[in-house]
């Protein structure tokens, strides 16, 4: 039996770059390149699809997470009589079919129709679990409801996606989702730790606009305007003040646009002025406060549609307010940063009043966001 002896190779002359052509150098520069150009795709293929697959798993586990959640406190809390799992699991799956827009015309009633609809709906059997519960417990329990239903559409589309592109080894198919990934990580993360945030009726951080107009409210009398939205008059240097947020403490957007039609059906409004929580940008300061024109309220748009609609066939100016901060703090525990800035953000409603209009005139003031937490 003999034994190579590797001291006698000459490293030197095999990846030698002569002028004669060595076969060993050829082959250690060709066969990778070979390589890569008909197993590349599948390598970066192989290498994405894990990094996927711990973004579903952790998307498996809120939405198992966000049920359980929504299931125990329904049981502890509001001890129904039957067991209303089987009822969850069911509201859970539900699903909304936007109506056809291939003509706009109209797109916005029947939009309008379709969502409240469901509201109506959902409302109705979340009551029927446990009939003894208050307005303010089936406001929590629908959040919980939408957070549950969310989370579980993202986990299956996100699924979806992912099974498409390993079972066709498509590489192409799978970029888009490797770039959204992130953004939707974030935004689940966030809803997944809202949840305690509800069940214990706390503020959120998209509640600094009903909070500023809930302030103003306060040694005012309320009265019940739209379906749980409130208002309140009051003055300020020679204006009249119409104070319009969604009814708290329960965990509502309240309908600001059918308010605002009843209190500009009855009085001469000559400004409105919408405050509101706004996404901000990565760099910008949490907490920070911008002003602008036009009606700042998300949603689906209808709110936003309507408010347009009563302000242009009135030729009513729009101021608007905005907090600006991440989608983790509109929808989590309220920060201190945020709650010390409703009494500045408070100040700069009345310069704004101060600076648009004059003595005698007449401004609606609109708290927009959800006010779980936040009473008037």
């Amino acid at each position: 039996m003999s034994l190579v002896n590797f001291t006698s190779f000459d490293f030197d002359q095999i990846f030698a770059m002569g002028d004669d052509t060595n076969p060993l150098m050829m082959l250690i520069w060709i066969l990778p390149i070979f390589f890569f150009v008909f197993y590349g795709q599948r390598i970066q293929l192989y290498v994405t699809s894990g990094e996927i697959k711990k973004g579903i798993a952790k998307l498996d586990g809120f939405r198992k997470e966000s049920r359980d959640e929504l299931i125990n406190y329904v049981k502890i809390t509001l001890k129904p009589v039957d067991d209303p799992t089987t009822k969850i699991d069911r509201f859970i799956d539900y699903f909304t079919i936007m109506p056809v827009d291939m003509d706009p015309n109209g797109i916005v009633d029947k939009v309008r129709h379709i969502v409240r609809s469901r509201e109506d709906y959902t409302r109705e059997h979340v009551r029927s679990i446990s009939p003894q519960m208050n307005d303010i417990e089936l406001t929590r329990v629908q959040t919980l409801l939408e957070i549950a239903s969310s989370l579980q559409m993202i986990y299956k589309v996100i699924n979806h996606m992912y099974l498409t592109a390993k079972k066709q080894n498509n590489y192409p198919l799978i970029l888009p989702l490797q770039m959204i990934l992130p953004f939707i990580m974030e935004q689940s993360e966030a809803m997944k730790e809202a949840i305690p945030v509800f069940k214990k009726g706390q503020p959120v951080g998209d509640g600094i606009g009903p909070m500023v107009v809930g302030m103003m409210m306060l040694k005012h009398q309320k009265e019940t305007v739209a379906f749980q939205t409130v208002l309140a008059k009051s003055e300020f240097n020679g204006r009249k003040l119409f104070l319009l947020k969604a009814e708290g403490p329960g965990s509502t957007v309240g309908r600001p646009a059918d308010g605002l039609e009843k209190i500009i059906s009855e009085n001469k409004i000559d400004a409105i002025i919408m405050i509101d929580a706004a996404l901000k940008m990565e760099g910008e300061d949490s907490a920070s406060v911008a002003q602008g024109f036009g009606a700042a309220i998300g949603g689906m748009g209808i709110e936003k549609f309507e408010i347009e609609a009563i302000a242009t066939s009135k030729n009513i100016p729009i101021f608007s307010i905005v907090v600006k901060q991440s989608v983790k703090e509109a929808i989590t525990l309220m920060t201190k940063d945020i709650a010390y800035k409703a009494d500045d953000v408070c100040s700069q409603v009345h310069e704004m009043i101060q600076e648009n209009t004059v003595q005698g005139q007449s401004i609606v003031i609109i708290g927009v966001g959800n006010t779980v937490g936040v009473p008037q």
